[in-house]
């Protein structure tokens, strides 16, 4: 299999060949949606099960609520329904009935969640209440559509939570980031960096949203999960009270929280490459391919027979694997198995057996090795880890080369539009220069880290800096 375009060329098109041609999701016949195969999915499944047990210790329980948010609901926050109104489909008619209220399309779950927990929640031993659901959302987008990372219907799971202090929930706002900032590094090698949004940017409705951002290899950031104090706006709009220990009346205060498929996009982006799709291990579907080499009966049996041999030592390990024995060549193979990302190819030929070892290949770097029959299955298990880390190292050594810091305008006009990247510098925190910025460049305040230090002067007006900023033009 080949790509048509090339990751340093034309990187929109090249993406869009990767997650199709390698078989991580296919267009539908349902404008602005997909269907994710097996082979992406399996990259959910490993996100899920990362972030399920770390939710269960948190103290978040799953739930489910509907698919469908009256109109009445959805608009009962203003500045949440202003901010999400222009994304939303609605459901005007039942069967040949038109409806008394059209009913919206789960674009988030506040304004359905929320009349529930007004009736779960009456007293302070009822908190905290921390609830998740993993379903699918409907936003429709008319900026430009793209597998995973921008699409109509979508996958994602949301936290939301209810507490009896500020405090408290100011904490569960950052777990939740520090949860998401896990998965992405742990699981996808994919490094972000953690921050607060600026006010334009923030969640609609929300007192603040905090962010993780990653850099994609042509200079966008793609936002890759948010969590957002609500405060008590939610609360007062759908009278979420509790009786305090003191006897008295108190509003909960609120947050929500979540990521999406969106991630997986990222991840492909991130480390696929000219030759097909890069994976992360530990998101492997298939982790190991054999490929036996011969060129008689009599060959293929015995190399067969020494890949299925070795297979069976790794499953034992809990890794996945397949024997290649079709009638394919081999040189097919290794391009088809290389372009599906699989982390590690074994080749085994009459040579090998004659030398009792065995070729491995590594995806990420294509270097080979002659291993020793003995050492394949301890050498396979550490090629493991030395592939998921380096991935991430390489990703963290790019997005360094790639964040630049700036103290003028024409400085930050060369970081976004030629150097393409993260520009750091001061802002002054007025709204007007960073609405002037997105005007004449494309970029965005993508976040205020935490440490973010006052001193300097603002990239555009030259006042005073209140804070420093990292801009980037973004998905």
């Amino acid at each position: 299999m080949v790509l048509d375009n090339s990751k340093q060329e034309n990187f929109s098109e090249w993406y869009l060949e990767v997650v199709q041609k390698a078989g991580l999701m296919d267009y539908t016949p349902v404008q602005g949606s997909m269907a994710i195969r097996p082979r992406g999915y399996f990259v959910w499944e490993k996100i899920q099960e990362f972030l399920g047990p770390v939710f269960k210790n948190g103290g978040v329980q799953n739930t489910y609520f509907p698919l469908f948010i009256p109109r009445s609901l959805l608009e009962k926050e203003s500045a949440h329904f202003e901010g999400f109104v222009p994304e939303v489909a609605w459901v005007t008619k039942g069967g040949n009935k038109e409806l008394d209220e059209p009913l919206a399309l789960r674009p988030t779950s506040e304004t359905i969640m929320y009349p529930m927990f007004s009736k779960w929640v009456s007293s302070h031993r009822d908190l905290p209440l921390k609830v998740n659901q993993w379903c699918n959302i409907v936003r429709w987008d008319t900026k430009a559509l793209k597998p995973f990372i921008r699409s109509r219907e979508f996958l994602w799971q949301e936290g939301h939570t209810a507490h009896s202090t500020k405090e408290e929930a100011e904490k569960q706002v950052r777990d939740a980031l520090d949860w998401y900032k896990r998965v992405c590094e742990e699981v996808l090698a994919m490094p972000v960096l953690q921050g607060v949004k600026s006010d334009a940017e923030k969640f609609p409705g929300a007192d603040y949203t905090y962010t993780i951002e990653a850099l994609m290899p042509d200079g966008k950031a793609l936002q890759s999960g948010t969590s957002h104090l609500l405060g008590q706006s939610f609360a007062k709009m759908f009278n979420i009270k509790f009786k305090n220990a003191e006897g008295g009346e108190d509003f909960v205060w609120q947050t929500s929280w979540g990521v999406s498929t969106r991630l997986i996009g990222g991840m492909v982006m991130m480390h696929s490459d000219d030759r097909g799709l890069v994976l992360p291990p530990k998101v492997a579907l298939l982790q190991v391919v054999f490929v036996p080499i011969f060129k008689t009966e009599e060959d293929k049996a015995l190399t067969v027979l020494a890949c299925k041999r070795h297979a069976k030592a790794l499953e034992e390990k809990g890794l996945s694997c397949l024997v290649d024995d079709s009638d394919h060549t081999p040189g097919w193979k290794f391009n088809e198995w290389e372009f599906k990302g699989v982390p590690v190819r074994v080749e085994i030929g009459v040579k090998d057996l004659a030398k009792t070892g065995a070729t491995l290949v590594r995806r990420d770097t294509l270097e080979k090795e002659f291993v020793p029959d003995a050492e394949v299955t301890e050498r396979i298990e550490s090629l493991m880890q030395l592939i998921q880390a380096s991935l991430l190292e390489k990703a963290r050594a790019f997005v360094a080369e790639r964040t630049f810091d700036v103290s003028s305008f024409e400085e930050f006009r060369e970081a976004i539009e030629e150097k393409k990247g993260f520009a750091r510098c001061q802002w002054c925190g007025d709204a007007s220069c960073e609405e002037a910025i997105k005007d004449e460049t494309g970029a965005t305040i993508r976040l205020m880290p935490f440490d973010s230090k006052e001193g300097g002067k603002c990239v555009y007006c030259g006042k005073k800096g209140r804070s420093t900023a990292y801009f980037a033009r973004c998905y």
